[in-house]
Protein backbone atom coordinates (compact mmCIF):
# COMPACT_ATOMS: atom_id res chain seq x y z
CA UNK A 1 0.00 0.00 0.00
CA UNK A 2 2.98 2.58 0.68
CA UNK A 3 4.93 2.11 -2.25
CA UNK A 4 1.65 2.14 -4.44
CA UNK A 5 0.84 5.45 -2.77
CA UNK A 6 4.34 6.12 -2.91
CA UNK A 7 4.44 5.41 -7.00
CA UNK A 8 1.25 7.55 -7.56
CA UNK A 9 3.03 10.65 -5.38
CA UNK A 10 6.14 10.42 -7.75
CA UNK A 11 4.00 10.22 -11.06
CA UNK A 12 2.23 12.86 -9.53
CA UNK A 13 5.02 15.04 -9.25
CA UNK A 14 6.68 14.06 -12.02
CA UNK A 15 3.10 15.03 -14.06
CA UNK A 16 3.57 18.31 -12.32
CA UNK A 17 7.33 19.23 -13.19
CA UNK A 18 7.07 18.04 -16.74
CA UNK A 19 3.23 20.25 -17.20
CA UNK A 20 5.29 23.36 -15.66
CA UNK A 21 8.57 23.01 -17.83
CA UNK A 22 11.03 22.24 -14.88
CA UNK A 23 12.61 19.81 -17.00
CA UNK A 24 13.61 21.73 -19.67
CA UNK A 25 16.99 22.85 -18.55
CA UNK A 26 17.13 26.08 -20.76
CA UNK A 27 14.18 27.59 -18.66
CA UNK A 28 16.17 26.72 -15.33
CA UNK A 29 18.78 28.15 -16.61
CA UNK A 30 17.46 31.42 -17.63
CA UNK A 31 15.68 31.53 -14.10
CA UNK A 32 19.30 31.65 -12.59
CA UNK A 33 20.24 34.31 -15.05
CA UNK A 34 19.35 37.39 -13.61
CA UNK A 35 21.27 39.67 -14.99
CA UNK A 36 20.05 38.57 -19.01
CA UNK A 37 16.67 36.99 -19.97
CA UNK A 38 15.54 36.45 -16.99
CA UNK A 39 12.50 34.07 -16.91
CA UNK A 40 10.31 33.73 -13.45
CA UNK A 41 8.21 30.72 -14.31
CA UNK A 42 10.42 28.78 -12.07
CA UNK A 43 9.72 31.37 -8.98
CA UNK A 44 5.72 31.10 -9.70
CA UNK A 45 5.99 27.42 -9.63
CA UNK A 46 8.08 27.20 -6.40
CA UNK A 47 6.10 29.70 -4.62
CA UNK A 48 2.83 27.67 -5.94
CA UNK A 49 4.40 24.72 -4.44
CA UNK A 50 5.56 26.51 -0.78
CA UNK A 51 1.96 27.48 -0.88
CA UNK A 52 0.49 24.12 -1.03
CA UNK A 53 2.97 22.62 1.18
CA UNK A 54 2.14 25.08 3.94
CA UNK A 55 -1.54 24.36 3.83
CA UNK A 56 -1.09 20.65 3.86
CA UNK A 57 1.48 20.25 6.50
CA UNK A 58 -0.76 22.58 8.97
CA UNK A 59 -3.70 19.95 8.28
CA UNK A 60 -1.28 16.65 8.30
CA UNK A 61 0.11 18.13 11.91
CA UNK A 62 -3.46 18.37 13.52
CA UNK A 63 -4.52 15.07 12.44
CA UNK A 64 -1.63 13.70 15.02
CA UNK A 65 -0.32 10.57 12.41
CA UNK A 66 0.55 10.55 9.09
CA UNK A 67 -1.84 8.50 7.28
CA UNK A 68 0.60 5.58 6.41
CA UNK A 69 3.40 5.71 8.87
CA UNK A 70 3.16 5.49 13.30
CA UNK A 71 4.68 8.98 13.54
CA UNK A 72 5.97 11.85 11.32
CA UNK A 73 9.70 11.54 10.73
CA UNK A 74 10.61 15.67 11.28
CA UNK A 75 13.77 17.11 11.72
CA UNK A 76 15.28 17.99 14.95
CA UNK A 77 18.44 19.81 14.36
CA UNK A 78 18.10 23.77 14.16
CA UNK A 79 21.91 24.61 13.56
CA UNK A 80 23.96 24.54 9.94
CA UNK A 81 26.64 22.30 10.12
CA UNK A 82 29.37 22.17 7.61
CA UNK A 83 28.06 19.54 5.70
CA UNK A 84 24.55 20.96 4.78
CA UNK A 85 26.24 24.36 3.87
CA UNK A 86 28.83 22.17 1.71
CA UNK A 87 25.80 19.63 0.34
CA UNK A 88 23.35 22.81 -0.16
CA UNK A 89 26.93 24.72 -2.40
CA UNK A 90 27.46 21.41 -4.29
CA UNK A 91 23.72 21.06 -4.93
CA UNK A 92 23.35 24.66 -5.85
CA UNK A 93 26.53 24.52 -8.30
CA UNK A 94 25.21 21.69 -10.21
CA UNK A 95 22.08 22.95 -10.66
CA UNK A 96 23.25 26.20 -12.09
CA UNK A 97 26.07 24.27 -14.58
CA UNK A 98 23.44 21.43 -15.68
CA UNK A 99 20.02 23.48 -15.46
CA UNK A 100 19.05 20.42 -13.54
CA UNK A 101 17.94 18.78 -10.01
CA UNK A 102 17.33 15.68 -9.23
CA UNK A 103 13.70 15.33 -9.43
CA UNK A 104 13.47 16.43 -12.87
CA UNK A 105 16.14 14.88 -14.22
CA UNK A 106 14.91 11.66 -13.16
CA UNK A 107 11.89 13.16 -14.88
CA UNK A 108 13.59 13.68 -17.98
CA UNK A 109 15.20 10.41 -18.18
CA UNK A 110 11.66 8.98 -19.31
CA UNK A 111 12.56 11.56 -22.76
CA UNK A 112 15.36 9.61 -23.62
CA UNK A 113 17.45 13.27 -22.86
CA UNK A 114 21.49 12.26 -22.85
CA UNK A 115 22.24 15.16 -20.59
CA UNK A 116 19.97 14.14 -18.43
CA UNK A 117 21.21 10.48 -18.68
CA UNK A 118 24.97 11.71 -17.80
CA UNK A 119 23.49 13.78 -14.78
CA UNK A 120 21.49 10.74 -13.42
CA UNK A 121 24.47 8.61 -13.78
CA UNK A 122 27.07 11.61 -12.40
CA UNK A 123 24.21 11.97 -9.74
CA UNK A 124 24.54 8.26 -8.40
CA UNK A 125 28.27 8.68 -8.66
CA UNK A 126 28.28 11.30 -6.53
CA UNK A 127 25.65 9.22 -4.21
CA UNK A 128 27.88 6.58 -3.98
CA UNK A 129 31.57 8.81 -3.65
CA UNK A 130 29.80 10.22 -0.65
CA UNK A 131 28.60 7.46 1.09
CA UNK A 132 32.52 5.90 0.44
CA UNK A 133 33.71 8.70 2.31
CA UNK A 134 31.02 8.84 5.23
CA UNK A 135 32.09 4.90 5.30
CA UNK A 136 35.34 5.75 5.33
CA UNK A 137 35.74 8.66 7.99
CA UNK A 138 33.40 6.37 10.25
CA UNK A 139 35.88 3.96 10.26
CA UNK A 140 38.71 6.22 10.88
CA UNK A 141 36.75 7.93 13.32
CA UNK A 142 36.04 4.10 15.37
CA UNK A 143 39.87 3.43 14.82
CA UNK A 144 40.86 6.92 16.65
CA UNK A 145 38.25 6.12 19.39
CA UNK A 146 39.72 3.06 19.84
CA UNK A 147 43.21 4.38 20.02
CA UNK A 148 42.49 6.73 22.46
CA UNK A 149 40.82 4.76 24.53
CA UNK A 150 43.83 2.41 24.68
CA UNK A 151 46.04 5.07 25.07
CA UNK A 152 43.92 6.43 28.29
CA UNK A 153 43.67 2.63 29.72
CA UNK A 154 47.63 2.44 29.23
CA UNK A 155 48.23 6.41 30.90
CA UNK A 156 45.73 5.13 33.94
CA UNK A 157 47.63 1.81 34.74
CA UNK A 158 51.08 3.36 34.39
CA UNK A 159 49.62 5.79 36.96
CA UNK A 160 49.07 2.89 39.36
CA UNK A 161 51.75 1.07 38.83
CA UNK A 162 55.13 1.92 41.24
CA UNK A 163 56.99 4.79 39.95
CA UNK A 164 60.81 3.37 40.17
CA UNK A 165 62.35 1.62 37.78
CA UNK A 166 62.44 -1.27 39.77
CA UNK A 167 59.98 -3.48 42.05
CA UNK A 168 60.84 -5.19 45.32
CA UNK A 169 59.74 -8.45 45.47
CA UNK A 170 59.58 -10.12 48.96
CA UNK A 171 60.68 -13.45 49.28
CA UNK A 172 60.34 -15.61 51.97
CA UNK A 173 61.41 -14.77 55.51
CA UNK A 174 63.41 -11.09 55.86
CA UNK A 175 65.12 -11.08 52.29
CA UNK A 176 64.62 -9.48 49.38
CA UNK A 177 65.06 -8.95 45.63
CA UNK A 178 65.03 -6.49 43.11
CA UNK A 179 63.58 -7.30 39.54
CA UNK A 180 64.24 -4.43 37.08
CA UNK A 181 59.96 -3.72 35.41
CA UNK A 182 59.64 -3.02 31.57
CA UNK A 183 58.74 0.33 32.14
CA UNK A 184 60.80 3.05 30.84
CA UNK A 185 63.07 5.66 33.82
Amino acid sequence: MTAAVALFVGMVFALGLGLAGMTQPTRVLAFLDVAGAWDPSLAIVMAAAVTVDAFAYRIAKKRGRPLLAASFALPTRTDLDPRLVIGALVFGVGWGLAGLCPGPALVSLASGDRGALVFVASMIAGMYAHRSGERLLARQDRSARTRAGLQGMARRSSRSAPSTTSATIAAAGSTSVTAPTDSPA
